[in-house]
């Protein structure tokens, strides 16, 4: 790419695609904190560098771009490339179902699959009119709970999270989204400190077993292990969740609990369970509905 000359949007989203994947930043590398793709994750660093809608690239891709917007672009990409850090702590902005969401470090990036639930009304045939209470257990920042509120109009919904950075973040989204009102944050160890009882609990913990968190590419590493580290079989947290859950929730409540790959790891910790599992974009075992009569 020339110094000095102008470009096109689609002139440097194909360029630095072409940075990145010869820097060697793959799926692996961490890919899956808001993209999957090389050319998605230019495209997204390029456009919100530019001030452009980050969905309209098809209408932006001829746009011209000066050389002194082209080095912004480049001092980004750079910086991806170079500190490995994911995008949106670069940009200070993730996306989940088309909501945007303040982050940094002090939280993990929301990429819930649960949030795919709320959006497609999946969990809806778990209510009913006595449904008034909803907890989002390891809240990180308050993604979830947000996507649950706009939901549910009518249901309020704690959101706890045993970390005070994590909660800080949270009341930023809950402002800016002004939820103020429906959404109360909760400082919890676990389910120590929310009151209850809850009609529904959302809950996607730390749950990545020791060996995968070893291996762990640099991205993945620059988040808060507090809130990915599940201990040796990821099950810990969940563990302690099933033992109180029952306490928490309201008579005809339900949990729905994520767990990401670990399926296995989850069947050989409770072979007594028979879960509900369901459908998401990540296949059919990764998200997990159990009733109170289940746990109790």
């Amino acid at each position: 790419m020339s110094a000095g000359q102008p470009t096109t949007v689609i002139a440097l989203v194909e360029h630095w695609a072409d940075r990145l994947e010869a820097a060697g930043l793959t799926l692996a590398d961490g890919f899956g904190q808001g993209t999957l793709t090389a050319f998605d994750e230019a495209a997204w660093l390029v456009l919100w560098s530019l001030g452009l809608p980050l969905d309209e690239l098809d209408e932006e891709e001829n746009t011209p771009v000066s050389p002194a917007d082209a080095a912004k672009v480049a001092a980004l990409l750079e910086a991806r490339i170079s500190t490995r850090k994911p995008a949106a702590y670069l940009t200070r902005e993730a996306w989940l179902q088309g909501v945007p969401f303040y982050v940094d470090e002090r939280v993990i990036i929301p990429r819930s699959l649960i949030a795919e639930l709320l959006v497609d009304e999946s969990i809806d045939s778990w209510l009913s009119e006595s449904t008034h209470k909803v907890l989002d257990l390891c809240t990180g920042n308050g993604s979830l709970a947000i996507l649950a509120a706009m939901a549910w109009p009518e249901i309020a919904v704690d959101a706890a999270d045993i970390s005070a950075d994590a909660l800080a973040v949270a009341k930023i989204n809950v402002g800016v989204h002004e939820l103020q009102q429906r959404i109360t944050l909760i400082q919890s160890d676990g389910l120590a400190a929310c009151p209850g009882p809850y009609d529904l609990i959302l809950c996607n913990p730390p749950y990545v077993n020791a060996a995968t968190m070893a291996a762990l590419p640099a991205e993945f590493r620059a988040e808060p292990a507090l809130a990915l580290a599940g201990g040796e079989d990821g099950m810990d947290f969940i563990r302690s969740l099933f033992l109180n859950a029952a306490a928490h929730m309201s008579e005809n409540a339900v949990l729905v609990l994520e767990i990401g790959n670990e399926r296995g790891n989850f069947e050989r910790a409770f072979p007594g369970l028979e879960p509900l599992w369901f459908e998401t974009s990540a296949g059919p075992d990764q998200v997990l509905l159990l009733t109170r009569q289940q746990l109790a």
